[in-house]
């Protein structure tokens, strides 16, 4: 089992890590309107816990599936699976199966989400994604 040791640019490598997430930058994902602050990733396996942001407007465009368990909590904002009527908002709590086809996804308004994956997040990088860092 790997140790749950800080793999983010810049941390120490503790086995307890402390952020500050209002003092992190916003890295703009190769999707526009989707940005994301790293929290914590275990290279070994691929889980990772990342703060999520999304532009009104923005979206997943296609259905999708992922390689492992997906968990969303919604801090703020209002966030649609369109094809399912699926809608988060502030407090919402969202679990997702791995292998579960969902999406495509529409943010109404500016929508922040605490995103968790117990392993890696998709089987291949998605079309929609340029930058291969975006789909992990």
């Amino acid at each position: 089992m790997s140790s749950p040791t800080a793999k983010i640019a810049g941390a120490p490598p503790l086995a307890e890590l402390l952020l500050q997430t209002n003092e992190l930058e916003w890295r703009e994902k190769s999707l526009k309107g989707v940005s994301e602050k790293m929290l914590w990733r275990d290279e070994a396996t691929g889980a990772s816990i990342a703060l999520i942001k999304f532009a009104k407007g923005a979206s997943i465009p296609q259905p999708h599936s992922h390689a492992s368990n997906q968990f969303m909590f919604c801090l703020n904002g209002k966030y649609e699976y369109t094809s399912t009527g699926v809608t988060l908002v502030a407090g919402s709590f969202y679990c997702n199966p791995k292998g579960n086809v969902h999406g495509p996804t529409l943010a109404h308004e500016e929508t922040v989400v605490v995103e968790i994956y117990d392993g890696p997040h998709y089987p291949q990088k998605p079309d929609w994604y340029t930058d291969e860092r975006d789909a992990h």
